[in-house]
């Protein structure tokens, strides 16, 4: 197969660690293709059957290549078990695919950083490529929501709506979902490792609720000199007075999703900024 032509040099670094990865990846395709597998039977949708079975071959090929890799290094079939991932509702069941294939990603890219220049490094690298894949795509499907909302622009109009169902539906970096003379409301959602972007507001009130995520606030009178520093997450509500310079970083393993008020409004009506770049623009 793949590796069929691998051979193992007494000097070629430390071989236990790479066996110790490699088993590791075994262990996490293994319990990955366990989880898939029951997430498939709760999917409401062939879209998202589609994508599930599509995970599943992906994670059956990484692991022939792992348990052929070890087997050619061993000479013996690997021995593991595998963790039993639970979940109460295909939400939840979402929720935690996305979770595992960040951290899974975080670990093949850590394994490809060990075995750089040598004839494994490849194996790792199709793995973290996968997963990112795998993240996104479980990211996007955990949008899915029974009687989802239509996010746009109701203002001026009377408007009553579950914000916290919204907030977490939302994908995008920005959209205004309400906007009238005085105040306006907008959904957004940070990516991981992201941020709002320093910003200041000199006659503008800001509101902010966390609904998912966690983060850290920096607010302060100049650019530079951000003295208001606090960690944020589910449930907290943050208030920046116009004039301070503030921002909100995302410093969880999922995007951050909140709902922010601006009064009087900030944006045009109808705004939607799909990225954060859309909003530099």
């Amino acid at each position: 197969m793949y590796y069929s032509n691998v051979t193992v040099k007494k000097n070629q670094g430390n071989i236990q660690q790479v066996l110790e990865a490699i088993l590791a990846g075994i262990k996490r395709g293994a319990t990955a293709i366990d989880f898939y597998n029951r997430l498939l039977k709760s999917a409401p949708k062939q879209k998202h059957k589609n994508y599930i079975l599509q995970a599943l071959e992906d994670e059956k090929f990484h692991l022939n290549l792992f348990t052929e890799l070890y087997i050619k290094l061993t000479g013996r079939r690997p021995m593991y078990e595998i963790d039993k991932v639970t979940f109460n509702s295909y939400r939840e069941g979402l929720q935690k695919a996305y979770e595992i294939a960040v951290k899974d990603y975080e670990e093949y890219r850590n394994s490809y950083l060990l075995t750089q220049r040598s004839p494994f490094q490849d194996v790792f690298w199709r793995a973290c490529n996968n997963k990112a894949n795998h993240a996104n795509r479980f990211s996007s499907l955990s949008s899915y929501q029974e009687g989802s909302i239509k996010l746009k622009d109701y203002g001026k109009k009377p408007f009553v709506v579950n914000i916290n169902k919204a907030a977490k539906q939302n994908n995008t970096f920005r959209t205004a979902i309400w906007t009238g003379d005085h105040l306006q409301v907008t959904v957004m959602s940070i990516n991981v490792g992201d941020d709002i972007g320093l910003e200041v507001h000199p006659t503008v009130d800001q509101f902010l609720r966390i609904e998912e995520g966690q983060g850290l606030v920096q607010m302060g009178d100049r650019k530079d000199q951000l003295d208001f520093k606090a960690k944020v997450y589910d449930d907290y509500a943050i208030m920046v007075p116009a004039g301070k310079w503030h921002n909100l970083i995302n410093t969880g393993d999922k995007p951050l999703k909140l709902y922010t008020i601006y009064a009087p409004p900030e944006h045009p009506f109808g705004t939607v900024h799909k990225t954060k770049a859309d909003a530099l623009v």
